[in-house]
Parts: C-alpha cells; structure tokens; sequence
C-alpha cells in the first residue's frame, strides 16, 4: 500500500468523503427548499423541518460515534497489517447499532410533543414537528446501520462505496421530495411535510441496501455474529463513549441555538433553518477532508509512521482551507439569491440577510477545526475531544449566546456564539498537535 500523503491519495479519499459527506445535508436541503415553497403554511413548515432536522442530526451524530470509532480501530489494525483481530468486532458494531437504534426510536417517538415543546414549539409548528419526526425517525435504524457501514469502508481507505450510495440516495430523496409533497394531481395526493418525510425514508432504506451490497463484496468482513466479545470491543466503547459525550456537547449548542430562534419568533427560526442547514452544508462537504485526516491519519499511527502523519497535517489543512474559501466566495456572489432558493416570505429573507455573513466569514476557522477533529478521531484522542468540546460550549458558546441575548443580537448572538465556539476548537487541536505529535516526527 502506498504510505505517502500526496495530493493524490488524500483526494482520493476526500473526494468520495466529501460528496458522500453532503448526501445527508443535501436530502435535509432539499426538504428545506421544497418545503418552504409550498403555498400552505410554508413558513410554519419550514420551522417544523428545520426543529426537527436539528434534532434529528443531534441524534444521529451522537449514537453514530462507533462509525468513527470503528473507522479508528479499523484503520490502524489495516496500518499494522492486523485486519484479522477485527473480523468479529465489525458485525458485533454493526448489530449494537441496529439494537441501540431501535432504542432511541420508541422512545424519541412516545416523547416527540415534549421534546419538541422543549424547543419552544407551539400550536401549528408543533403539530407539524410531531408528525414529520415519527416518520423520519423509522429512519434511525436504516441510519445508523448505514453509518457503522461507511465506517469499516473509511477504515479500509475507501469513501467510494460510501459515495455511491450517499449519492444514489440523495438522488431519490430529491425525486419522491417534489412527487410526494406537491403531488401529481390525478396520480399522487399532495402530501405536504408528510411527504418530504416519507420521501427521506426511502433515501435512507436504498443507501442501506447498497451499503450491504458492497460490504458483503468488497470487504473481507462479513456479519456473522460472534457471542464471545471481541477483545477490541471494550477500547472501541469507551472512544464511542468519549465521542458520545463530545457530540452532545455539540448538539447541546445547536440545540440552544435553535430554541433561543424559535423564542424569538417564527420568521427568526425560519431564518436559523435556513443558516444552520446552510452551515451544515458547508462543514460536510469540508468535513470530507476530515474524513481523509481520519483514515489516513489512523493507518499512519497504526505503522508508526510520524513523520508522514506532520505532513498529513499541514496539506490537509491547506486543501481544507481552499475549499472553504471558495465556498464563502461562491455564497458571496450569490449573497441574496441564495436566501430565495429556500423561502420567499421577505421577513424572513431580511433575517437570513443580515447574518449569512458570520456563517460566510467564520469557514476557513471551521475548516482548521475540522481537520484536526478528523486527524484526532483517527488516532483515537478521543478524551482530548471531549474535553475540548464541553470546554468550547460551556466556556464559549454558552456565555457569549446569553450576553448577546442580553443586549438583544437575537440571530446575530447566535452566530457570534457558533464563532467564538469554532475559534476555540480550532487554535486548542492545532496547539495540541503541535505539542504530542511534532516532536515525534524528528
């Protein structure tokens, strides 16, 4: 196997992590755009999907922490030629996940009228937040299985099957989108949110009938499943658990953010669905470099190798940072019409104005962050992030959204807050990095 981090095998990693990366921002924009052009109710709608979009994704990213685990583990037993000593740990991951998932979808489904009251939902918005959530929620086990998936292929250096299927997926949610919630009259019934909802379903169960295809295949890994736990199991956990307890302090942000929005009034969420979609966007299709950081980040630590792992972490970073640039840039020519794409109602255009530059301005700093969270994941500095994260949110995010609630920025508080929080994450990975992992390079 080649060991260099040239341009080439980094890219040939990001790449397919990149536009498998967006497939699930792009099915969660797609129901945004369509969504927010219905002629019935769009705003109040469009509010539903974005409360429960943001819950959704705060669910997933937390309970698909043992993708990332499993890509860790994998990875750096394939750098040390070890594959064997996970043969048993990769189906027993696989069937945790679809055992935990259904855990998460009884339960999320009997509390959805008070979780999403919790998000300052009421009346209509509510309505629509309950019923969209018990259908896009049958998708958690379709998810998380899927994820487990992609992570033994990132481990195994490929993000092309993941590709493939994120693709394919994206692809049917964007057709059954505009044919179940418009309809075609005569044919199909007008189905409003329900049918977004139904429409992602679909994309989910294709993705993972794909998925299985490929790891059945393609990988030396196969699903039976071994009653003696793997010895691995224990170690892959306890970073699942780590990582488990970072991303809630993530989704704990977007959860605050969100709720603050939706207090604030319907236009004002309607806004912050749009921006935050916007900017989940942007940090997957980033987020595919950090994909490489991972993988190739994992095998060199697996063969030792730190003199290659310093120089993953510089051209990592540059890539990264372009990409950003010109996305910001893209975003800056097209600063009004982007806002039309997802709603026409002009309250809401004028709020989504007047932030969408902190989002724009804030992408080469979360592009720094995202690289060192990808190259940290891949060598199991699991604690590190979590630590780092629950210091970023309490100390950063959390201050900074009060005192601008206080002095009444509303979005602009918001966002000012997700700033100062990536500025944290990003300096503390470098500065980390730098100190651990330089110095066993010469």
């Amino acid at each position: 196997m080649d060991s260099s981090v040239s341009f080439r095998n980094i890219n040939k990693i990001a790449v397919p992590a990149i536009i498998a990366g967006i497939a699930e921002p792009l099915i969660s924009l797609t129901d945004i755009a369509v969504i927010g052009n219905v002629e019935e109710n769009s705003v109040e709608a469009l509010a539903a999907a974005g409360i429960v979009g943001s819950f959704l994704s705060a669910i997933i990213w937390i309970m698909a922490q043992t993708k990332t685990a499993i890509s860790a583990f994998v990875s750096q037993h394939l750098g040390a030629n070890r594959l064997h000593a996970v043969k048993t740990l990769v189906p027993q991951v696989i069937y945790f996940n679809l055992l935990l998932s259904l855990v998460i979808y009884f339960i999320t489904a009997f509390f959805a009228e008070a979780i999403f009251t919790a998000y300052n939902a009421e009346g209509l918005i509510l309505n629509y937040s309950e019923n969209y959530y018990r259908i896009r929620a049958l998708g958690y086990p379709l998810t998380l299985v899927t994820f487990a998936i992609f992570g033994v292929f990132r481990g195994l250096q490929n993000t092309l099957w993941a590709m493939k299927c994120s693709i394919t997926g994206a692809v049917v949610n964007v057709a059954l989108d505009y044919l179940l919630v418009f309809g075609i009259e005569g044919y199909i019934p007008a189905m409003h949110l329900e049918g977004a909802a139904y429409a992602s379903l679909v994309a989910q169960g294709t993705m993972l009938v794909m998925a299985l295809w490929y790891f059945f295949k393609k990988t030396p890994f196969h699903l039976k499943l071994s009653f003696n736990i793997n010895p691995q199991m224990k170690g892959l956990l306890l970073m699942a658990a780590n990582l488990i307890v970072r991303t809630t302090a993530l989704n704990f942000a977007i959860y605050l953010a969100n709720a603050y929005a939706t207090d604030y009034g319907k236009n004002y969420i309607a806004a912050q669905s749009i921006l935050m979609n916007i900017w989940l966007f942007f940090s997957f299709f980033i987020d595919g470099y950090a994909n490489a950081g991972n993988a190739i980040g994992g095998r060199l630590l697996g063969a030792r190798d730190y003199k290659n792992l310093w120089e993953l972490s510089k051209k990592i970073s540059k890539y990264a940072v372009w990409i950003a640039l010109i996305l910001a840039g893209i975003c800056a020519l097209f600063y009004n019409e982007i806002g039309l794409l997802f709603n026409k109602e002009a309250s809401v255009l004028v709020l989504f104005s007047s932030v969408f530059w902190i989002v724009l301005v804030m992408q080469p700093v979360n592009a720094i962050a995202f690289m060192f969270d990808g190259i940290f994941k891949g060598l199991g500095e699991a604690k590190y992030l979590r630590n780092l994260l629950l210091g970023a949110t309490f100390l950063g995010f959390v201050p900074v959204l009060l005192i601008g609630d206080y002095f009444g920025w509303k979005l602009h508080a918001i966002w000012a807050a997700f700033f100062v929080w990536m500025l944290i994450r990003s300096s503390a990975l470098v500065i980390k990095f730098r100190r651990k992992y330089l110095q066993k390079e010469v």
